[in-house]
C-alpha cells in the first residue's frame, strides 16, 4: 500500500488506528484535525471508550495540526474551522462536512454567526438549516442569513423555470406535421414507413420517407392548482421547492396557483408567490399538524372542481382528526378535483412517511407518492392538456 493510501486509510479510521498506521504529518495531519474536530464530538466515540484526538486529555484538536490536551473547551472556532476545511479538502468533501456540521452536529453557529455567514458558500443544506435557526437570529445575522436564501432560490427558479417550460411546452400528437425537425421526429413511425428499404444483404435499412409528428398546444386556461405544503420541520426541503416551483408555475397563462402552509394552523401565502425568498423567511418551521384542516381550506379555493388540482404535501403522519381528513379528500375525488398526495417534493423524492394513512387518501382516488418538482409539473401539464 502506497503512502498516499496509508494516509487515507489513516484518515478514514481516525486517531484509534495511529498506532498501527504511524503518526500522520503535514498537511495530512491538518485534515485529521478538521475531521476530528467535527466527528470528534459523535457520542458513540465515548461509549465505545475512543479517545479523541490521540491526546491524553481527549481535547479538541486544531486545524494547524497541533493537539491540546486536557477537559477544557476547544481554543478553535467555527469560522477557524471553516477556514481550515475549505483550504484542505476539495468543494465535494466540504460541503459534506458543512452539511453534517449543521444536520448531524446541530452545529448553529454555521448560520448564526455573522462571520461565517460572510464566508460560507449559500447552498441548499445551508438554506435549509437557515430556516430551521432564523427564529435564533438577531436582526444583523437576519439580513445576512437572507443572502443565503436569496442567492439558493435564484439557483433553484433557474433550474426550475426551465423543467416547468419543457413540461408545458407541448407534447406530441398522432397526426403528421410538416415540420421537419429533429425534436418532431417519429423514430417508429419511420422505421415502420421504410421497412420495404430494408436491405439484407447489407443488414441496412434506408430512410426514404421520414415521419414527424405534431405537438398539441397546452391548454390551461381557468385552471386552479392549489398547493397545501406541510411546515413541520421534517418537510423542509418540500417547503423550499413548493415555494419555488409555485413561483414557476404562478407566470404561466390561464393557471391560477395558490400556495398555503400549514401546521395546527393555516396561512395563505399565495400573496407573496412571486417572491419565494420573501415567503421563506416568513415561513415558521415546527409545531403539529392539522393536514385535515388544510384540506378543508383547499377545498374552500375550489373554484371549478373539473378545473381545479389540489396537491398535499405531507408526511400524512395525521396530528388532527384522520376521519375528517379522508373524508374531505373523498369529498374532493367524487366532484371532479385531481387530488395528489405528495410525501416529498425535492430533488431526491425520497420520503419518509405514514404509509398507512397515504394508503387510504390512495383507496379514496388520489394520486399519492413523491415528486421532484420537474415530475410535479408534467403531472400539472398533462393533466391540464387532456
Amino acid at each position: 500500500m502506497t503512502p498516499p493510501d496509508l494516509e487515507r486509510w489513516r484518515l478514514v479510521l481516525g486517531a484509534p488506528a495511529e498506532q498501527c498506521m504511524g503518526a500522520l504529518g503535514g498537511g495530512a495531519a491538518e485534515q485529521d484535525a478538521a475531521l476530528d474536530w467535527l466527528y470528534g464530538r459523535d457520542p458513540d466515540l465515548g461509549r465505545r471508550g475512543v479517545r479523541r484526538g490521540g491526546g491524553a486529555g481527549g481535547g479538541e484538536p486544531d486545524p494547524s495540526g497541533d493537539r491540546t490536551g486536557g477537559d477544557g473547551p476547544s481554543q478553535l472556532t467555527t469560522v477557524e474551522w471553516l477556514d481550515a476545511v475549505h483550504r484542505l479538502f476539495p468543494k465535494e468533501t466540504i460541503e459534506r462536512l458543512e452539511r453534517d456540521a449543521v444536520e448531524r452536529y446541530e452545529i448553529h453557529e454555521v448560520v448564526t454567526d455573522p462571520e461565517v455567514l460572510r464566508r460560507i458558500e449559500p447552498d441548499e443544506t445551508l438554506l435549509r438549516a437557515v430556516l430551521r435557526t432564523k427564529h435564533l437570529m438577531n436582526p444583523e445575522v437576519l439580513a445576512l442569513a437572507r443572502r443565503i436564501v436569496e442567492a439558493v432560490v435564484r439557483q433553484l427558479m433557474d433550474r426550475l423555470a426551465t423543467e416547468v417550460r419543457q413540461a408545458f411546452h407541448g407534447t406530441r400528437s398522432r397526426r403528421p406535421s410538416r415540420i421537419k425537425n429533429s425534436r418532431n421526429f417519429d423514430f417508429h413511425g419511420t422505421i415502420r414507413a421504410n421497412l420495404g428499404h430494408y436491405r439484407p444483404d447489407e443488414r441496412r435499412l434506408y430512410i426514404e420517407h421520414p415521419r414527424f409528428v405534431s405537438r398539441t398546444r397546452r391548454h390551461v386556461e381557468q385552471w386552479q392548482m392549489i398547493l397545501l405544503v406541510d411546515q413541520s420541520g421534517s418537510m423542509v426541503g418540500s417547503v423550499v421547492h413548493a415555494a419555488v416551483t409555485a413561483a414557476c408555475l404562478w407566470g404561466l397563462p390561464g393557471l391560477k396557483t395558490h400556495l398555503v402552509a400549514f401546521d395546527t394552523s393555516v396561512v395563505d401565502l399565495t400573496s407573496d408567490v412571486t417572491d419565494p425568498a420573501e415567503l421563506l423567511m416568513k415561513v415558521q418551521l415546527g409545531g403539529g399538524t392539522d393536514i385535515a384542516r388544510a384540506v378543508a381550506y383547499g377545498a374552500g379555493l375550489v373554484e371549478n372542481p373539473r378545473r381545479s388540482i389540489v396537491a398535499v404535501i405531507t408526511d400524512f403522519y395525521e396530528g388532527g382528526d384522520e376521519h375528517r381528513l379522508v373524508r374531505e379528500v373523498r369529498q374532493l375525488v367524487r366532484q371532479g378535483t385531481q387530488v395528489l398526495g405528495l410525501a416529498a417534493l425535492d430533488e431526491d423524492a425520497d420520503p419518509s412517511y405514514d404509509r398507512g394513512m397515504a394508503q387510504r387518501l390512495a383507496d379514496e382516488g388520489a394520486h399519492v407518492g413523491a415528486m421532484t418538482p420537474g415530475q410535479l409539473a408534467e403531472f400539472v401539464a398533462e393533466r391540464i392538456g387532456r
